[in-house]
């Protein structure tokens, strides 16, 4: 099987969608360079720094969604088995933690492969994924960064669902 190559002109940035989508929400956004967008989202549990990149070697609109996140030494063991149980989990990206940074991150991309160009409702759909999945999940990484929890718990413990009304 060959690969071919194609070398497709882009009519736009991919993320002038990102900054097209973030002025029409008001939301305050810096754009460091051509490639790069970032931003804070409030949620729930957490404030999310939010940052888009455009790959174009990988034709792939990244996010990054990380918030601070102080690991006692004694649960980075256990806070890696909670990431690989929630990753499992988790339909599209993924989670890993920053020891060096203190952060933990969300990650996923937008493949735009041969010139295709992202919608804004692809670009709200990407942010809204990954800071739901950050709020999902938040409290079961504070389970086990400070109340020391096993993963299995931490997990088990986010994941219960309560039927009916009281």
């Amino acid at each position: 099987m060959n690969l071919v190559e194609l070398d497709i002109e882009r009519h736009s940035n991919p993320v002038d969608v990102i900054e097209f989508v973030a002025a029409n929400n008001d939301w305050s956004f810096e754009r460091s360079c051509d490639d790069e967008i970032a931003m804070i989202i409030e949620g729930e549990w957490a404030n999310y720094q939010i940052s888009f990149s455009w790959l174009e070697a990988h034709e792939a609109l990244h996010i990054a969604c990380a918030f601070d996140f102080n690991v006692k030494d004694n649960t980075s063991h256990e806070l890696l088995k909670l990431i690989s149980l929630i990753n499992g989990q988790v339909l599209m990206g993924h989670f890993d933690l920053w020891l060096k940074d203190n952060v933990m991150i969300f990650r996923q991309s937008l493949l735009l492969s041969g010139g295709a160009e992202p919608t804004s409702q692809q670009v709200e759909s990407l942010l809204a994924s990954a800071v739901e999945s950050c709020e999902a999940y938040f409290q079961s990484f504070q389970f086990v960064a400070w109340a020391g929890l096993d993963a299995q718990r931490a997990i088990d413990l986010v994941m219960f669902e309560t039927q009916g009304s009281a």
